[in-house]
């Protein structure tokens, strides 16, 4: 199904840009989107464009538009985090733009392409 294709290559894609790596001896994990941050305006623009593709695929597997809209907010308050030097930075390692959207579109996938249990008779 091309759904399953899809939820496991965007489960991947967000926790890369946003959970990729651990900071040693904490519990504190950022990904590409805050590295990329640390590159003036054309990492940001990288890192959101990373993250347009996901609500670009969320569309695509039929998504609300409401939905759509929330997962667009989100990503609009991370570009404003990241915008601002150095606290965009420590913004992007706790506000997770990438991994809220991914859980707004599990909770569509769920119910519109539902996961089929292998232990189910």
């Amino acid at each position: 199904m091309r759904a399953d294709g899809a939820r496991a290559r965007l489960e991947t894609l967000a926790r890369f840009l946003d959970s990729a790596a651990r900071v040693p001896g904490t519990n504190i994990r950022f990904g590409a989107d805050a590295l990329l941050n640390l590159i003036p305006g054309v990492g940001t623009l990288t890192s959101k464009g990373m993250s347009a593709y996901v609500i670009w695929e969320a569309r695509r597997l039929g998504v609300p538009m409401p939905t759509l809209l929330r997962m667009m907010g989100n990503i609009g308050v991370d570009f404003v985090i990241s915008a601002v030097p150095l606290v965009g930075w420590v913004g992007d390692v706790f506000y997770r733009s990438n991994l809220r959207n991914m859980n707004l579109l599990r909770g569509h996938l769920d119910k519109a392409h539902p996961v089929p249990n292998r232990f189910q008779r």
